[in-house]
């Protein structure tokens, strides 16, 4: 579960948060949107602990941020480009990120980078790969691991409408499984089809859209 209470956030006198409730809970989709630097990617930012200077309270599976935990440890995320070792495969790039933990072997890899269409025996270097791959990377690296909540900021991002309706269908799929999920996207159709709940953020304030 993600809670978010009475977020802000302030850098160099610009305000680029104002009290951000939120709650994602297991078992559904949350989605955020809004135009670029709104704020969506900020919020995403504070939850994953990538941006600490806010203020007020962000709890992770039940742990506050910047007291219990500096980072939550059973998250997979997405947040902007992803970004990847550019002269190693696709395969060599997940498999390094794996032994950072040692919580999966290679089939659990493997798996994940077929799951999103992706050939894992493939040698071709990342630096080579189109848009619409490196995003699917980026998609295997966060499931890879079976984490309990995904944070994916535009997802869709470079995706043909072939691979996004798959990874629409893999997502549903991982709600099924209980896992708590908060995606953005400019797009107002995966929006609908996925989310339990859609908040606009805008100018850094977030509203519910009923």
């Amino acid at each position: 579960m993600i809670r978010v209470e009475h977020v802000a956030l302030e850098l160099k006198k610009h305000k680029l948060l104002n009290d951000i409730n939120l709650q994602v809970n297991a078992g559904e989709i949350v989605g955020l949107v809004g135009c670029n630097g709104s704020g969506k990617t900020m919020i995403m930012k504070c939850i994953c602990g990538f941006q600490t200077a806010f203020t007020g309270t962000i709890r992770v599976n039940e742990k506050e941020l910047g007291r219990d935990i500096d980072f939550p440890n059973d998250i997979g995320l997405v947040i902007e480009t992803p970004g990847f070792m550019p002269y190693y495969s696709g395969y060599k790039n997940l498999k390094i990120l794996a032994n950072l933990r040692d919580m999966i072997d290679d089939a659990q890899i493997k798996k994940s980078m077929d799951l999103v269409g992706l050939d894992w025996k493939l040698r071709l270097p990342v630096r080579k790969y189109s848009l619409g791959m490196r995003q699917r990377l980026g998609i295997a690296q966060a499931l890879m691991e079976n984490p309990s909540i995904l944070v994916l900021d535009e997802p869709f991002n470079g995706l043909d409408k072939q691979m996004s309706a798959k990874i629409r269908s893999l997502l549903l799929e991982e709600k099924k499984r209980g896992k708590c999920i908060l995606i953005s996207s400019h797009n107002s159709f995966d929006i609908e089809v996925l989310c339990d709940r859609v908040y606009e953020v805008e100018m850094g304030v977030l509203s519910s859209i009923e």
